[in-house]
């Protein structure tokens, strides 16, 4: 058919519409294919979910690299319209002692309210070196692997300077660095944004990135909601001659002669792509279910089949009548507030989420969006959105349809204890169980946010499965570009911006 494209890209979540419009920049004929009968985006969307006039982010909230990107800023989104705000505090880290330290892109800030005053010193002096090392360091870590060309703006101190931070533990950076419970527990919980505890080994990195990060780039909300990031891909994307169908759940990949050369949807249409097929979808699913095993090395069939994923998610909103009050003031001017009361906290919350079972005293991130986007709630009331990490499957015997009122009442009451008087602003609360994410977006297996376990050995050219570590695959001209494959994790676009370069690279 003369309308076939060159390029079929599967899914149209970020890293899927990141990729579209590289290719699509480049001249190529592209066509995303997206099974959600309604919208682009995947968990990047923003919905009404409890009341009229409330707007709530569906998945990801806030997005520390989403300034640094290098795919956000070679596509130029703000040419089509996305805004960004921001909180005059980027995260706060309260406990009911009353302790909190605090992160902010003004560095005098962080030095008066990080645990002590020696604690916000060592800080400052922290972000202080990074922010010379980030401009080389971000592409580095996220271009794709090895990124050597980046990697040589590093001088071999901060190299090694870099190394030896990322080889420890979070639990050992902190306790290294930091004397205060309040500033010792900030590394270890951002790291709980994925499925790294205290004590893992080459646990730090995350943690201490998100961290300073937050002095740099800042936790940016986009103006309107998360769906705004989407829309101004899809926006970049027409803008190239790119084209979307919604509706078009693919069920197959077609192989001849060991290279992919077209998708099957699930009402049977076959849309040929002559170039190559660039895939925005979990590794098993590709590798385990669109791709015929017989195509494939038995070896990467049967580490599809016990690919390990990262925690579930279980994530809940509200639509309040009023501002959060919390008792510590620095939480009521955060675009985040970090619920972990100290490292013991923190370990007995992972020991029991890797044991199966609910957290007693769940781990919380919660993201307060519209006190810097007051377009998010009608006026002088406020929206809330909060996760915590959960098993995969629900407890026991039970399941999340039984279960997620009672865990919600846990959130609850867990914000309670550090702003009382919380439940009495709530206007609705809708809770969102891993089945339900999962639901809405098959990628987010078992509630996974993160693309699979981000465990140290399973980063790198360990991602997905080595050797295919690069976006292409066994199979020629198929490409691998979600958030399954390097750098992973996180609303930048860059896996499936990689995966593109990648892409145009072989032609």
């Amino acid at each position: 058919m003369s309308s076939d494209p060159e390029v079929v890209v599967i899914g149209a979540g970020p890293n899927g519409l990141a990729a579209a419009c590289v290719l699509a920049r480049a001249g190529l004929s592209v066509l995303v294919v997206e099974a959600h009968p309604e919208r682009a985006g995947g968990a990047l969307a923003s919905d009404a979910g409890t009341l009229p006039g409330f707007t709530h982010d569906v998945g990801a909230a806030f997005f520390p690299f989403a300034q640094a990107s290098p795919a956000f800023r070679d596509l130029r989104l703000d040419e089509h319209g996305l805004r960004w705000t921001f909180a005059p505090i980027e995260s706060a880290h309260p406990a009911p002692d009353g302790s909190v330290a605090v992160l902010a892109r003004d560095l005098d800030i962080v030095e008066r309210n990080f645990g002590s005053p020696e604690d916000g010193a060592r800080m400052r002096r922290v972000c202080e070196w990074h922010r010379k090392v980030e401009p080389s360091l971000i592409p580095a870590m996220l271009e794709t692997f090895p990124a050597i060309r980046p990697a040589l703006g590093l001088l071999p101190f901060a190299i090694i300077r870099i190394a030896a931070t990322f080889m420890r533990s979070g639990a050992r950076l902190s306790n290294a660095w930091f004397r205060s419970e309040a500033a010792r527990r900030v590394i270890p919980g951002l790291a709980l944004h994925t499925d790294v505890g205290p004590d893992d080994t080459f646990g730090s990195g995350i943690g201490y990135m998100l961290a300073v990060m937050a002095t740099t780039g800042g936790y940016g909300v986009p103006e309107g909601g998360a769906g705004a990031i989407t829309a101004a891909l899809l926006g970049k994307l027409e803008s190239h001659g790119g084209r979307l169908q919604l509706g078009a759940r693919v069920e197959s990949i077609v192989v001849r002669d060991n290279r992919a050369v077209a998708v099957v949807l699930a009402d049977g249409q076959e849309i040929r792509a002559s170039t190559g097929i660039l895939s925005d979808t979990s590794a098993p699913a590709l590798l385990g279910r669109l791709v015929d095993a017989k195509h494939l090395p038995g070896r990467i069939v049967r580490k599809m089949a016990s690919f390990a994923s990262g925690w579930g998610t279980f994530k809940i909103d509200w639509a309040l009548d009023g501002p959060v009050p919390w008792s510590c003031e620095p939480a009521r001017e955060a675009a985040v507030v970090h619920a972990g009361d100290s490292l013991e906290d923190l370990r007995r919350f992972t020991n029991e989420v890797r044991g199966g079972a609910l957290p007693s005293n769940p781990y919380l991130v919660i993201g307060q969006q519209s006190l810097s986007d007051p377009t998010r709630a009608p006026a002088q009331q406020h929206t809330l959105w909060a996760y915590s990490r959960v098993p995969n499957h629900a407890p026991g015997a039970g399941d999340w349809a039984e279960l997620k009122a009672r865990f919600a009442d846990t959130v609850d009451a867990r914000i309670e204890a550090l702003a009382p008087g919380f439940r009495d602003r709530v206007l609705a609360r809708r809770a969102v169980s891993p089945d339900d994410l999962e639901h809405m977006d098959a990628n987010l297996i078992g509630g996974d946010l993160g693309g699979g376990s981000n465990a140290w050995y399973r980063q790198l050219l360990f991602r997905p499965v080595f050797p295919w570590f690069r976006y292409r695959m066994p199979v020629r001209g198929l490409y691998l570009g979600s958030s399954y494959a390097h750098p992973g994790a996180g609303v930048h676009g860059m896996c499936g911006y990689n995966a593109a370069q990648m892409l145009l690279r072989d032609l």
